[in-house]
């Protein structure tokens, strides 16, 4: 998919389908004279004729007469201009991008990044725009034998004011593109099925992201190398499993100084997670093939900050094993000896993110990182607390909360922090280890992140627990994609 920026005072200009916007009640977004009258005309015909009423996420294909300068016009519902925020903005052009993948048309001029959204500027509609428009476009077909048709559309023209800044908002459609490629890249590692997408399989495709991008170097650690290193904790969770685990390291440098201190994201990849001897029920085993979903996202961000060449170093490190239970399975009661040198306590086998996790934080100290985010599928509780709505963050410094929580709302990736009070540490206790791996029924998503926080102390840190937003069921089962675009924009903020 190609995308040009074209700021000029007509929209009257050669192109497979134009999208407009139409106001309820008020009608065609665009001024009269951006329109060629032919154009003008035809669409007023269709508004008054009451087939677009202009609510919110409408779309109707108006073909016009043979001398127009487009051959279509997508025309897309805005709703109340009194009430036209970002969640509505991105309705639109979520609706505007699924419409015109389902047309013929091979080039398009979009309108929609001019339209007036509260609290936001023309960067940010032109962003989403784009993501919106890649995210359209995505197919997954890899397994199976009919490969899915392809959209026609292989380029857009993103329509801006005269007077717009050329640089801030290409800028914007490269951070675009650049988000809907690493959310692809999270969708596709996500959806693959969990005889295919192993951990071996993981730091295949981890060693590709390096071979293709100058500015990543992978290293992929083996089961041998980890029991030098003493990972007990995440080496413990693929005992019953024939497929060894891995930890992949992923480093970005885009800083002119390379010894400036990285940006770090730690990835859950849990490739299959049966539960292990603690065995989940059979209903919806299936979508488990997902609990690798934080590690796809830390894939993908990485793909799209390579893409953007950003001016910092980040680094990304990624916890793989397979969760099966067999007679050489870790068992509840069992102990372990974390990287860290903690004791473990297990209690349920199924708690097992935590423990590749803990082990990943504790690597990720040698690189004496500026932050650290780790993102996994967690706990069901932050999906019962949450659903598919928002994502679960808690952290240990206020400031990187806070800034997370800000930048959730500008990308509608949002998250919602939840409390990590030295009271909850207690639930954790044991009799027989330093730290038991589950805290009982209460406050599952807390007292899981008061586990990761035992082996964070060293830097500033925060948890996203995407059990709920990582996948959706249903008949839309599939990878979201999410936190790509909140990872991203976190990422493009920072300084060297």
């Amino acid at each position: 998919m190609k995308y040009q920026l074209l700021t000029s005072k007509t929209l009257d200009k050669k192109t497979d389908c134009l999208v407009l916007g139409v106001w309820d009640r008020t009608g065609l977004d665009a001024p009269s004279d951006m329109l060629a009258p032919i154009v003008r005309d035809q669409c007023d015909a269709v508004i008054k004729s009451g087939d677009m009423k202009g609510k919110i996420g409408e779309t109707l294909l108006v073909h016009v007469p043979a001398k127009a300068a487009s051959d279509r016009i997508l025309l897309v519902g805005l709703g109340d201009k009194n009430k036209f925020d970002a969640k509505a903005y991105r309705k639109v052009a979520r609706a505007a991008a699924h419409a015109l993948t389902q047309t013929p048309a091979r080039t398009a001029m979009v309108s929609l990044a001019q339209l007036p959204v509260t609290n936001r500027d023309a960067a940010w509609a032109t962003t989403q725009l784009v993501t919106e428009l890649g995210n359209a476009l995505y197919r997954y077909d890899q397994t199976k034998s009919k490969k899915a048709d392809k959209p026609a559309l292989t380029s857009a023209v993103i329509a801006a004011a005269p007077d717009a800044n050329r640089k801030q908002l290409n800028d914007a459609i490269d951070a675009g593109e650049a988000i809907s490629l690493g959310m692809s890249v999270a969708r596709d590692l996500g959806n693959l099925p969990g005889n295919i997408c192993t951990p071996s399989y993981l730091a295949e495709r981890a060693v590709e992201l390096g071979v293709r991008n100058k500015s990543i170097k992978t290293r992929v650690l083996t089961e041998k190398q980890m029991e030098n290193l003493k990972m007990g904790s995440l080496l413990s969770v693929g005992r019953g499993s024939k497929e060894e685990s891995r930890l992949i390291v992923i480093e970005y440098k885009g800083s002119r100084k390379s010894s400036s201190a990285p940006y770090c994201l730690v990835g859950k990849g849990i490739t299959f997670d049966t539960g292990g001897i603690s065995l989940k029920s059979g209903a919806g085993m299936d979508e488990m093939k997902f609990d690798m979903c934080g590690a796809a996202s830390v894939m993908g961000t990485m793909t799209a900050i390579a893409k953007l060449g950003l001016p910092i170093n980040v680094t990304a490190v990624i916890a793989a094993a397979e969760n099966m239970p067999s007679s050489t399975a870790t068992k509840p009661g069992d102990i372990v000896t974390s990287m860290s040198g903690k004791t473990i306590e297990i209690l349920n086998t199924d708690a097992e993110g935590r423990l590749v996790l803990c082990d990943a934080l504790t690597y990720a100290e040698r690189f004496k990182p500026r932050t650290v985010i780790d993102i996994a599928t967690l706990t069901g509780a932050a999906v019962a607390t949450f659903g598919e709505v928002n994502t679960a963050m808690l952290s240990n410094n206020e400031a990187l909360a806070q800034e997370l929580f800000a930048l959730g709302q500008d990308t509608l990736d949002t998250v919602w922090q939840l409390p990590l009070d030295d009271e909850y540490q207690s639930l954790l206790d044991s009799n027989f280890a330093d730290i038991a791996n589950i805290g009982g029924p209460k406050a599952g998503t807390i007292t899981a992140a008061c586990f990761l926080s035992r082996f964070t102390e060293k830097y500033h840190w925060a948890h996203l627990d995407i059990a709920g937003t990582a996948w959706l069921g249903g008949g839309k089962k599939g990878a979201t994609g999410r936190p790509v675009p909140l990872l991203v924009e976190y990422l493009r903020k920072q300084k060297a």
